[in-house]
């Protein structure tokens, strides 16, 4: 009886924590992804992450902007229900309540990649952009600060058959060793964010 009471007690505090949460413009959220590149994006980056997008509240709702065909806004819930077991994990500025002039600056930047087309090969122009780099891009551009650390693609694990598959479909027997990169992991991990709402 008591095992039950403890079991029902953890269910009800994650439940709680999920249900207290409440979406704030610059929120950043996290998911594996069920995309056909999830899991050779999770291997090279050692994480369980695969796609990463900036909330915004639109007309009082929120909103998931994010890199997917392309950059577009897509309802909180819908993201959520999109991903792999419906798991995820919010994180936030740490000790850094937005003012409105950094939400209205970081609505602006986005607004300059909306619609732009998802780019396959990771590259760090803005013709075409990639989840990781959305979120890095509208952060660094808007409030001039760097959420998580830029590496190149030959900082990754690239040694397993999925990753090197991908590898092979996108650059053939051209590598771009030396481009410049962010990973979904290395904004998770950035220590200017902290966790407001995760489920497991």
């Amino acid at each position: 009886m008591m095992r039950f009471i403890f079991i029902f007690s953890l269910l009800f505090a994650s439940y709680t924590a999920i249900a207290n949460y409440q979406p704030h413009d610059g929120d950043v959220i996290f998911q594996s992804s069920q995309s056909n590149q999830s899991k050779a994006i999770e291997q090279a980056t050692n994480s369980p992450y695969s796609h990463v997008g900036i909330i915004f509240i639109k007309n009082g709702k929120p909103y998931v902007f994010e890199a997917a065909s392309k950059v577009i806004y897509t309802p909180l819930d819908k993201w959520i229900n999109r991903g792999k077991n419906k798991t995820y994990v919010i994180k936030r500025l740490k000790n850094h309540p937005l003012s409105q002039q950094e939400i209205t600056s970081l609505k602006q930047v986005a607004h300059k990649f909306e619609n732009k087309p998802y780019d396959i090969w990771f590259g760090w122009d803005d013709k075409y952009i990639y989840c990781s780099e959305l979120v890095w891009k509208i952060y660094n551009r808007a409030l001039k600060l760097k959420i998580g650390q830029l590496q190149t693609i030959k900082d990754f694990n690239l040694s397993s058959p999925a990753v090197k598959q991908k590898l092979k479909e996108r650059y053939g027997n051209n590598i771009p060793y030396q481009e410049t990169v962010i990973s979904p992991v290395a904004i998770f991990n950035s220590p200017l964010l902290s966790t407001v709402d995760k489920r497991d």
